[in-house]
């Protein structure tokens, strides 16, 4: 029987891979995340609905004094509330996004990140959407609830291939801007290899209306040159190529100072707008990140 084809290899490898993120991400959120997103992020209406009894784990600020005194028993006041939240999940999907010297790329583990959010949203019951990115907006997704449609967005992160390969911020906060009519969570997945920061005004005006999260995706293997003498790198987006000296001291000094000066203008982009920033890598385990981020939601 000969082989199949290479497209069917290919979908058949994307897949299994889906189900591999569906087992871990929706374990990770029964187990330990999923209630954290829900009290940092489910928000409360300014409409008075009713009194209920008090429940374990009820915001104690809710508590009616007067009606749990005339009643002996805690009593809150129920807003309508309830209503769902938007999820909107915008990912990079541009040529540096495939690059992984660790077993997963950097692709993989965003779409592992998002299927995290994906699935505590789903859990939640609110609706999911997608915007894939490059230098141009590759696929947008509307939000929608459910199990099926979640994994579908997983399924398209890792499938995508994307019309361009070079990246920019732009082109996807600008739908975001203009797609999504009422607030919602925003979370920006990439590895902010970009040519230049000056998406940042509009990052402003996105932070002005929704709740906004970036997720940065590195890898060691970029982060630290190895000492292994002249070596042809070239750029993933452009084809751009030079040739270094590895064992140079300078060099690696060098090249290590522009990548902190690079990390160091990113955080300072986020914090000016009020976006929240998150860092994984390839390799590591993201948990101990997700945690400490929904701490420092709390705390503010």
């Amino acid at each position: 029987m000969p082989p199949p084809p290479d497209n069917d290899v290919r979908l058949t490898r994307i897949l299994k891979r889906v189900r591999r993120i569906e087992l871990i991400t929706r374990g990770l959120v029964k187990e330990t995340l999923g209630g954290q997103y829900h009290s940092r992020f489910k928000g409360q209406g300014i409409e008075f609905d009713d009194f209920r009894e008090y429940q374990p784990g009820d915001d104690v600020r809710f508590i009616d004094w007067n009606v749990t005194a005339r009643m002996n028993n805690p009593f809150v006041r129920k807003y309508v509330e309830e209503r769902e939240l938007t999820l909107m999940l915008l990912v990079d999907v541009s040529g540096s996004s495939d690059y992984g010297s660790e077993d997963d790329s950097k692709r993989e583990l965003g779409a592992e990140l998002a299927a995290v959010f994906g699935f505590s949203a789903c859990a939640n019951q609110d609706k999911v959407g997608l915007i894939l990115f490059s230098d141009q907006v590759e696929s947008f997704v509307p939000a929608r609830k459910g199990l099926g449609h979640t994994l579908r967005i997983v399924r398209d992160i890792l499938n995508a291939t994307p019309r361009s390969r070079k990246s920019n911020l732009q082109p996807a906060l600008d739908i975001a801007l203009q797609r999504i009519s009422h607030r919602a969570l925003i979370i920006v997945v990439s590895d902010f290899l970009l040519p230049d920061l000056e998406w940042e005004h509009t990052l402003r005006a996105v932070t002005a209306k929704h709740d906004v999260t970036a997720v940065q995706i590195a890898d060691p293997g970029e982060l630290e040159l190895p000492e292994a003498g002249r070596v042809c790198l070239q750029d993933p987006e452009t084809g751009a190529q030079v040739i270094l000296n590895t064992s140079n001291p300078a060099v690696r000094r060098l090249y290590e100072q522009r990548i902190e000066e690079h990390q160091q203008a990113l955080s300072q982009v986020f914090r000016r707008c009020g976006a929240d920033l998150v860092r994984a890598q390839t390799g590591d385990n993201y948990v101990p990140a997700l945690k400490a981020y929904f701490r420092s939601r709390k705390r503010k």
